[in-house]
């Protein structure tokens, strides 16, 4: 899955009582790593994306298969690529695996809408978003 990569550290915070990641963490941690790669790869920081231009991406449907258990203290390597993108719509892939062993530990699929933050109201991929998003498209 050619991508863009960002490693976590599990926290304590993120962990149950069966001392392994209690699974709506691994939502989270895909939303870091989206937020990760709009630094990175749009070059806007999402928080100036929501504040500055008023777009964000709320996830309108999720689909996750958790695979492997991770524990605390383990260090996820997480992946996103782009698998579609339509007029106001991007369909995200993430993929964790456990940096220890390798172990694919979880996937999801989030379809998200690029929304206006005052009117919430849908509106069409800005172009320097839709740029970056193409740029790691799965050829998959």
């Amino acid at each position: 899955m050619p991508a863009f990569r960002f490693d976590h550290a599990v926290p304590y915070g993120a962990i149950d009582f069966a001392r392994i990641v209690y699974y709506p963490q691994f939502l989270h941690f895909c939303h870091l790593t989206m937020e990760a790669m709009f630094d990175a790869v749009v070059g806007v920081p999402y928080a100036r994306a929501l504040q500055d231009e008023g777009v964000g991406y709320p996830t309108v449907k999720s689909d996750a298969e958790f695979l492997a258990p991770v524990p605390y203290g383990e260090t996820l390597r997480l992946s996103m690529a782009t698998e579609a993108i339509g007029r106001s719509s991007v369909t995200f892939r993430y993929e964790g695996h456990r940096a220890s062993d390798g172990t694919l530990a979880f996937r999801v699929r989030n379809v998200q809408v690029a929304v206006d933050m005052k009117a919430w109201k849908s509106v069409p991929v800005p172009e320097h978003h839709r740029q970056a998003f193409e740029s790691l498209r799965d050829p998959a």
